[in-house]
């Protein structure tokens, strides 16, 4: 906003400002810019992670940094360029590769942040949420909800990485989060192909009896890379078919859902997953909050804000605040994909305009 309209420089005029300074006051006449502008302008900048880069920084870590009590996780945060040098994603996110050798327990604590994993690749750790021991694979997403005790432990005979994304940075700012340790090691060492929750929830359309009452989180702690990558598959089938199954022309895309309520696996934190043709590209939008990307499979590109990015297999990127992207595919081109939107949507801050629509 102008800020034009301002009073004369004058010895009094500075001689007040310097009252309001010593009495902890900021006049809302010099900041209205800052405060409320004519659209969102975060501090967190676009950037795009690689993961050529990433995972070797993260096995040189599990050589160098044991993994137990104190340290609890040889997580890496992916830190904003925007933002300071906070470990911070975007404002509200989250975003960190960890890190698992063979044999390692990582001990079970629990914490108010709500928490998932995704596996771009490998397997052989189990995650045991509140004692449900549950397989990590690849193309899996797990969900940790706030509040459950977790700890994690890799039976295989080679490391594993993964990404993890937490409401951190949310609840920091807002000074909601608690912790508190759980066992030194993971308590239940059992490895079953399904776990607990897959065994009552993971059925299509199916509710157990037993289960009635609607829960905050998913209590399907894992969403199964077979049944997202089937689900991707017949919507682009009935695109062929003439049928308007996509999400728009070649691409597919898909949210996971909370069973119990068909709304967001967590209250926070927004999980979907996109899937493009070669040489399709999504359309060109802009949403209010943030969003994280991992690419899963393919070769392609996004545009952040105009400026294109070419991605690879495992490469991450961030799309702040009122930012412009779109996705472009060279080959095939499957994306993991998390955002802050039910928090957006929750609190009525949310909007969304497809770029060729602004004109």
């Amino acid at each position: 906003m102008d800020n034009a309209m301002q009073p004369e420089d004058t010895p009094e005029l500075r001689a007040l400002y310097k009252g309001f300074e010593k009495a902890h006051l900021n006049p809302l006449w010099t900041q209205t810019g800052n405060l409320m502008p004519l659209h969102p302008t975060s501090d967190a900048v676009p950037h795009v992670w690689r993961w050529k880069d990433l995972l070797p920084l993260a096995e040189r870590s599990g050589e160098l940094v044991p993994v137990g009590r104190g340290g609890e996780r040889r997580a890496i945060g992916l830190a904003n360029p925007g933002l300071g040098g906070k470990a911070y994603v975007s404002p509200t996110l989250w975003c960190a590769v960890q890190y698992l050798c063979p044999g390692e327990n990582a001990p079970e604590h629990r914490h108010s942040q709500n928490a998932f994993r995704f596996v771009v690749e490998g397997e052989g750790v189990w995650t045991v949420v509140n004692g449900d021991p549950v397989r990590m694979s690849r193309g899996d997403l797990l969900l940790t909800p706030g509040w459950n005790f977790h700890g994690h432990h890799n039976v295989a005979t080679e490391p594993m990485a993964w990404i993890d994304g937490l409401d951190i940075p949310f609840s920091r700012q807002n000074d909601v989060g608690f912790f508190e340790f759980g066992a030194e090691r993971v308590t239940d060492n059992a490895t079953p192909r399904f776990s607990q929750g897959e065994r009552l929830w993971a059925h299509p359309g199916l509710r157990p009896l037993s289960r009635l009452e609607d829960t905050v989180s998913s209590p399907l702690a894992a969403f199964r890379w077979e049944h997202t990558d089937h689900a991707l598959t017949e919507q682009l089938l009935l695109e062929d078919e003439g049928q308007p199954a996509t999400y728009s022309m070649g691409h597919a895309g898909l949210r996971f859902v909370n069973p119990t309520t068909g709304g967001d696996v967590m209250p926070t934190i927004r999980c979907q997953f996109h899937r493009l043709r070669a040489g399709a590209q999504s359309r060109k939008r802009r949403d209010v909050g943030s969003s994280v990307f991992q690419v899963f499979s393919g070769r392609g590109a996004v545009l952040l804000d105009g400026v294109e990015h070419k991605l690879d297999t495992g490469d991450i990127f961030v799309v702040p605040s009122w930012v412009s992207w779109q996705l472009q595919a060279e080959t095939g081109f499957d994306l993991f994909h998390f955002s802050d939107a039910p928090i957006m949507e929750r609190l009525h801050f949310d909007r969304t305009t497809f770029v060729e629509d602004d004109a």
